[in-house]
């Protein structure tokens, strides 16, 4: 590296970062000026240089939308020529010089911290208030970048009480500590009370003329006896004070009774000093989650308590996941409105940069690209296990993505990212003790694949390839990576990419963090965990993830996805490997929160408040998986009021009993002659590509199909009579007349049908894995319908309005793929008149060699948008039937999130 190119880069990076239209002959001419004082930068290094910036300040970010209350009272405005930002300017030229952020993502930053400053209080105002919001991002999207900017700007204006609940875990706290202290204390604050002296990192290299007051350190949580020792009464603070504990019960209680003797008052009067509380991953045990009326989690107690001892405090959640904050208190709507924690001042959902990588871009768009499927576990280590499970070995799959990470890493190294930390994650179990088997078994694989590396990676390929392991990592490379880097090149750097790699466990039994920081020169690391890397937990530099969990309740499955988060020069090295089941759930939970969103951005359009979002996310579908969840083991039956407008529910799981496939079959014919009596004779159907289509048929038979068809227990959104009680609401207005599709296959050599009067080439499935005598699982995926049948009926206008409207939606996100693959959202969306799918299917052989000689019915229905207020319908919850399933999901809940020893 040239002399003097590293201060070339910090100079530039500052000049350009506040120039407002910046542009690539911007970008070329302040290198070129610069170099005058750099005459050792070549003109190669730059170009490299002025590349690197056009590419960094490509990447945009567009502000969210906002829901308040409607007594909400802007003031910072105001109050701006009298605050001095001196925290929040050196925040800002943290993420500017140091993290290298594009002038837009900072512009847009600052404006989102302002509006959610805004939407707190002033602190300066006297008397007693008290505010309550959440703010919803995306995982591993940088929501603790947003806070920090938002406890800087509230330093500046005046907060002098801030409280960090961090993660539920020990090594999350840590983590979140040392952002804080990199971010805005700027000082190491494990050296606070040593005698090494203070050290300045991040924000104080910059200005550390004042100093915020830190309770806590990275090394160590909340503890009386320390924060007494340093010596700094409340009443007298002339900076902020703050404090980062761990989401823990005894730490909450240590802190109150801590903060309640220092009062100025003494214990029976509440502090005058204003608080800010944020509390991260505030879905996770910050809820309150009880099965008796008068019942409050310790936690959610603590947390309330906490705010209740000041006069004047501040709320804000953030989440990924905010379903479980809308749902406090789920008995009544009225309850959920009061509850204390309910964030029913104000709602931020943000939006990430361009160059997020989230959970949209894997799953709906380039699911072939990052996915890799596992099929090959159950000997090695089944979904369900027990504690004393015994690993004796790996599944094929779990060592090639072993040699993949191997692979990634030295295709890094070619790249010249020689400092760039690399992580592989491997979630199997949530069992301490299987843990520590599979990270004795990942070592083993790993020394072996080291080994043939010192011997043979420096010998000619073809020597090379000439050892058994040294050519499992070229196929793994030609399989893989082909397209990313060629093998010569790659082979020169397999050797410093292999030896330096760590196998660590991430648990709670861990005697270390997992502290990138420590390692300057990049930290190549296999983290092996449960729970502890399901939460919050940023692994650096992720390439490789190995994912095997039973659970199906998204908030769950979306916090374990850390392989969600920025890739920048590596996205194209990135793999997944999950099963197929796994990813059928994580395509569903991006559609389910995508819709979400854009039920929020209608709202915040329109002024809805809190109040009403809440009430909007308890009516949608999903909320039968939330509260079938939170009242597992309570022993009462559970009504849920679901709203079905713009929803697509189908019947993916059946009853497998002889008697009730043979009374849906005679349903689906029992339909064909209603609709032949009614005028509409199947046979006068239209042939699409889909199938035969009927057209703006009545709404009787439609309404005794779904009557006479026998639906699962646990298959809630299909419960019959909740389904036929919604459209008996509507049937006289939106859902009068509906189009009726067979579906039918191309391909003649399928399994034929011609009871309903017509040719049906009935379409192939799979029995899911989890079949057995009593339950049909349709595919892994549990998905019947294929992608682009919801659009079928719909006009050819609308569905190019649709799809229009959807690529421009991607362009905001920075995709530009020219392959789009189009959710069926967007076709519901503009539909004129509900679609009832009929599906006649062969079930493929399940291993048994069970197969059925008859076709298999199954039902799907598309409802269109209400143009009337939305009327919900209650659905009766099997709380049982999940209890049975499901009982995984419930023990890891209960365990409060520590892996089981």
């Amino acid at each position: 590296m040239a002399e003097g190119l590293d201060d070339l880069k910090s100079a530039v990076g500052a000049v350009i970062a506040k120039v407002a239209e910046l542009t690539p002959a911007v970008i070329r001419e302040t290198i070129k000026r610069f170099r005058l004082i750099y005459p050792g930068v070549t003109d190669e290094e730059a170009e490299s240089l002025a590349l690197h910036f056009e590419t960094q300040h490509d990447v945009t970010m567009n502000l969210g939308d906002v829901l308040e209350d409607n007594e909400f009272t802007p003031w910072l405005n105001s109050r701006k020529p009298d605050i001095d930002p001196y925290y929040w300017e050196r925040y800002k030229r943290l993420l500017v010089e140091d993290r290298e952020l594009s002038a837009d993502v900072v512009r847009k930053l600052d404006q989102e911290t302002d509006r959610i400053l805004d939407h707190l209080e002033d602190p300066s105002r006297p008397g007693s208030w008290d505010r309550r919001g959440l703010v919803v991002g995306h995982v591993q999207s940088g929501k603790t970048t947003n806070y920090i900017g938002l406890i800087s700007k509230a330093a500046d204006a005046g907060y002098k009480l801030i409280v960090v609940i961090a993660g539920i875990h020990n090594n999350l706290r840590q983590q979140t500590q040392s952002r804080i202290d990199e971010g805005f204390i700027g000082r190491d604050s494990s050296r606070e009370l040593s005698l090494s002296g203070q050290q300045n990192i991040g924000v104080g290299n910059y200005n550390s003329i004042r100093r915020p007051v830190t309770f806590t350190t990275s090394i160590k949580d909340f503890n009386k006896q320390t924060a007494t020792a340093i010596g700094v009464p409340l009443q007298t603070l002339t900076e902020p004070a703050i404090f980062v504990v761990k989401k823990n019960a005894h730490t909450l209680k240590n802190l109150l009774e801590w903060l309640a003797d220092n009062s100025a008052r003494g214990l029976d009067t509440k502090l005058t000093e204003s608080m800010l509380l944020i509390d991260d991953e505030a879905d996770n045990a910050s809820i309150n989650i009880r099965h008796g009326k008068d019942e409050v989690s310790t936690i959610n107690r603590r947390i309330r308590q906490l705010l209740q001892l000041c006069q004047r405090s501040c709320y804000v959640g953030f989440t990924a996941t905010p379903f479980a904050n809308i749902f406090i208190e789920p008995d009544t709507d009225n309850e959920m409105l009061q509850e204390d924690l309910f964030p029913r001042h104000f709602i931020v959902s943000l939006e990430p940069p361009s160059n997020y990588c989230g959970a949209n871009r894997i799953f709906q768009q380039d699911s072939t690209s990052f996915i890799r499927h596992i099929e090959d576990n159950e000997d090695y280590l089944p979904l369900i296990h027990q504690i004393d499970w015994q690993v004796v070995g790996l599944p094929s799959s779990m060592i090639q993505a072993l040699r993949a990470f191997v692979v990634a890493c030295a295709i890094r190294l070619v790249r010249g990212h020689d400092q760039e930390h690399c992580s592989m994650l491997v979630n199997t179990s949530r069992f301490t003790d299987v843990q520590s088997q599979l990270r004795y078994e990942i070592q083993s694989v790993l020394e072996r694949i080291q080994d043939s590396i010192r011997i043979y990676g420096d010998l000619p390929s073809d020597q090379a390839l000439k050892d058994p392991e040294m050519l499992h990592l070229h196929r793994t490379w030609q399989c893989l990576y082909q397209q990313s880097c060629d093998w010569p090149a790659l082979q020169t750097q397999l050797r410093n990419a292999a030896i330096s790699i760590r196998v660590v466990e991430v648990n709670s039994r861990s005697t270390e963090p997992l502290d990138y920081s420590r390692y300057k020169n990049g930290l190549r690391v296999i983290a092996v965990g449960g729970y502890s890397l399901s939460r919050g937990l940023t692994l650096e530099g992720l390439l490789v993830s190995y994912f095997l969990r039973n659970s199906m309740m998204y908030d769950t499955l979306m916090q374990m996805a850390r392989w969600f988060g920025y890739r920048d020069g590596y996205e194209d090295l990135c793999r997944v490997w999950m099963t197929e089941e796994a990813e059928g759930w994580y395509e569903h939970i991006a559609e389910s929160i995508e819709e979400l969103r854009v039920d929020f951005r209608t709202m915040a359009a329109r002024g809805a408040t809190p109040e009403e979002f809440g009430l909007k996310v308890r009516s949608h579908p999903d909320t039968l998986i939330v509260t079938a969840r939170s009242k597992m083991g309570s022993g009462q039956r559970v009504t849920v009021n679901i709203g079905l407008a713009n929803r697509f529910c189908e019947t993916a799981l059946l009853k497998r009993d002889q008697a009730s496939l043979d009374m849906n079959r005679q349903a689906a014919i029992d339909l064909g002659t209603r609709l032949k009596m009614a005028g509409y004779p199947v046979s006068h159907a239209k042939k699409t590509n889909r199938g035969w289509l009927l057209e703006s048929v009545p709404v009787n038979p439609v309404v005794e199909f779904i009557r006479e068809f026998q639906n699962h227990p646990g298959s809630n959104l299909t419960d019959t009579a909740s389904v036929r009680r919604y459209i008996a609401k509507r049937d006289r207005h939106e859902l009068n007349k509906w189009d009726i599709l067979f579906a039918s296959v191309n391909r003649k050599d399928q399994l034929v049908d011609c009871s309903l009067g017509i040719r049906i080439n009935c379409q192939t499935r799979t029995a899911g894995k989890k079949s057995d005598s009593n339950s049909l699982y349709i595919t892994n995926k549990q998905r019947v319908a294929s992608r682009g049948t919801e659009k079928i009926g719909t006009t050819s206008s609308k569905i190019e309005r649709a799809e229009r409207e959807f690529r421009e939606s991607l362009k905001r996100f920075g995709y530009q793929n020219t392959t789009i693959n189009y959710p069926d959202r967007i076709y519901r969306a503009v539909r004129d008149r509900p679609l009832l799918i009929v599906h006649l299917l062969r079930i493929l052989p399940e291993p048994n060699g069970v197969e059925h000689g008859t076709p298999v019915v199954a039902w799907g229905i598309s409802f269109p948008q209400t143009k009337i207020c939305e009327e919900t319908v209650q659905y009766y919850v099997n709380s049982q039937w999940w209890f049975e399933n499901h009982r995984e999901d419930l023990d890891e809940e209960e365990m409060g999130g520590d892996d089981v020893a």
